[in-house]
This record gives structure tokens, C-alpha cells and sequence, in this order.
């Protein structure tokens, strides 16, 4: 199990790790809380530290600014980090994309920064997925794919465990509608943080039966 006894274990992202993070919600109300609260459940005894530091709207530049005082200086053990999506959307609502190359660029530097800073840490890679909900998000796939494919060329240097979200909503998207796992094709719904949250604590190595 990647986790261990006393570790502290970091979940960054944009909006949908931080879901409404406020005092007294500290780690936000979707993924990253049920994963918690599922780990805290079966392992007490291991005291483990969850903190959440996902910054709604943020794309792989935001990350790589505010590192050093949101990462680094918190020091974990595990660091999870879920991002991708808006250096999609904002080529789309803002005309403000961002290529494979850049984010891929960028998104290395926080893993080198990392490693290099928190010898020991290990890392885990959380896949961005979009579903066609509205319609147009369909089109989205030209950007996001390359954007997915760096990501896992990614995992695979860094050695970092994966949670491939991408392809599970898609299998999940044959079992019930696109708005019901995510209503604007993005932002998941309670049942759609829930299939990440088991994601995530699968590829964490946790193997018993959660949700």
C-alpha cells in the first residue's frame, strides 16, 4: 500500500479536488474527503494526515506558482495531484489555450520540483476526463487527448501510481447517463466523486471493497 503510518498525504487540483473547500470542510465536500474518510475508516490505527490544497479554476501554470507555499512547505509524504482540465476549457471559453507541450513542460516541473524537494515523496497522477455534456464538449477531445497521453507518459517516468479517470467515466457513461456521473460534462456529481474517490484509493493500493 503506498500509504504508511503517519504519512501526510496532499490532494491538489483545481475545483473538482477542491469542492468547496471552507473552515470546517477543510478537505472540500467530493474525491478527496471520501477518500479520507474511507481510509481514515479502515486504517485508524495508522494515523494518517489528509490535506486538500485545490484551488478552483486552476490550470498546470497556477500549480507551478504557488508550489514552493502549497506543496513543498506543507511537506507530505504523498502527493496527488488531479489537474488538466481548464488548460482545455479556457482554449474554448477564453481563447487562452494552452498547448501539449506547455502543459506537459510545466507539469514536469512540479514533479522535478517534487522529488528534488521531498526526497522519499511518492506521487500520484490523477487523469482529467470530459464528458460530451453539453454536446460541444465533444470537440474538446482534439485538445485534452494529447494532454492525457502526457500525463501517463508522465506517470510512467516519474513511476507514479495512476488513476485513469478518463476511461472509467467513459465505461461508468454505459451504465448510466453523462449527467448523471458529471451534469456539465466536468464537475463531478456525488456519484461521479465517489467513482474517483475509489479510483484514487484502488491506485493507492488499498484492495478492499469501498463503496
Amino acid at each position: 500500500m503506498l500509504i504508511r503510518k503517519n504519512d501526510v498525504v496532499l490532494f491538489q487540483g483545481d475545483s473538482i479536488t477542491d469542492a468547496k473547500r471552507e473552515p470546517g470542510h477543510e478537505l472540500g465536500r467530493g474525491y478527496a474527503r471520501m477518500a479520507a474518510a474511507q481510509f481514515g475508516r479502515m486504517y485508524p490505527e495508522l494515523g494518517v494526515t489528509f490535506l486538500n490544497r485545490g484551488i478552483s479554476g486552476n490550470r498546470v501554470r497556477d500549480l507551478q506558482a504557488r508550489w514552493e507555499a502549497d506543496c513543498l512547505e506543507l511537506k507530505p509524504c504523498v502527493v496527488s495531484i488531479y489537474i488538466g482540465v481548464n488548460d482545455t476549457w479556457r482554449r474554448y471559453d477564453r481563447s487562452d489555450p494552452t498547448s501539449a507541450e506547455a502543459f506537459v513542460a510545466g507539469y514536469r516541473d512540479i514533479l522535478d520540483r517534487t522529488v528534488e524537494g521531498l526526497p522519499g515523496v511518492k506521487l500520484m497522477l490523477v487523469e482529467p476526463f470530459v464528458l460530451p455534456v453539453p454536446e460541444d464538449r465533444r470537440h474538446w477531445r482534439e485538445d485534452l487527448d494529447p494532454k492525457i497521453h502526457g500525463i501517463r507518459d508522465l506517470a510512467r517516468e516519474y513511476g507514479a501510481a495512476y488513476v485513469p479517470l478518463d476511461g472509467l467515466f467513459a465505461q461508468a457513461s454505459a451504465k448510466a447517463t453523462c449527467p448523471y456521473w458529471a451534469p456539465d460534462g466536468v464537475h463531478p456529481s456525488p456519484a461521479g466523486h465517489a467513482l474517483i474517490a475509489d479510483a484514487w484509493l484502488k491506485a493507492a493500493g488499498v484492495s478492499r471493497a469501498l463503496f
